[in-house]
């Protein structure tokens, strides 16, 4: 597995990479002055020949999407920490990382490129797109629709049937009890808009 991005959301990847026993090769970042990275080697990008399983490992979600439309002929790999949960019916998509004890639920789907982090919550049938971010101990109950790109905040809450529009934020602790349109960034008990683009 090589992952691209010399982070800190590298170095949990590279613990669940550990922990499922998969080889790292490994790190690609364009900072020509990181040289290693927990032990592990840092090469720029020109200087790789990419044979193998990628993982972009940074966690800014318009970063992720920039980088994988450029390495478009690449193999995704996923990173699925052992002390999750997935149901049998959950879709996980390439590229997408899930931290320890999350929970994905019956008939999820995770999209592209998506982080679901450490104890966060997804319910039956909730439909997480590419390129999201779930942070940690965010609770998404059922039938939850997350579009393209967006931020949920920790601890965050989304009651049932909620749809939540592409490039939004979520700010942290936020409940969520209305729809959110696209490029809203909304916080808060109940969650209230703050910033539209």
């Amino acid at each position: 597995m090589i992952l691209y991005g010399a982070s800190g959301h590298a170095k949990v990847i590279i613990d669940i990479l550990i922990k499922n026993n998969i080889n790292i090769n490994t790190v690609i970042d364009d900072n020509s002055n990181i040289k290693k990275l927990l032990n592990f080697p840092v090469k720029e990008l020109q200087n790789t020949i990419i044979n193998e399983d990628i993982i972009i490992s940074i966690g800014d979600n318009s970063i992720r999407k920039k980088i994988s439309n450029i390495l478009k002929n690449i193999t995704y790999g996923i990173a699925i920490h052992p002390k999750s949960i997935i149901d049998k019916t959950a879709v996980i998509n390439n590229g997408t990382v899930i931290m320890a004890n999350a929970i994905i639920n019956s008939s999820a789907s995770i999209g592209k490129h998506s982080i679901i982090n450490t104890n966060a919550v997804i319910e039956h049938d909730c439909n997480i797109h590419d390129f999201v971010h779930i942070s940690p101990s965010a609770t998404l109950c059922g039938n939850v629709t997350v579009g393209e790109g967006t931020h949920i905040g920790a601890g965050v809450t989304i009651i049932p049937n909620i749809k939540i529009g592409k490039w939004c934020t979520v700010g942290a602790g936020s409940v969520v009890i209305k729809d959110i349109p696209d490029n809203t960034t909304i916080v808060g008990n109940p969650a209230k808009p703050i910033k539209q683009q």
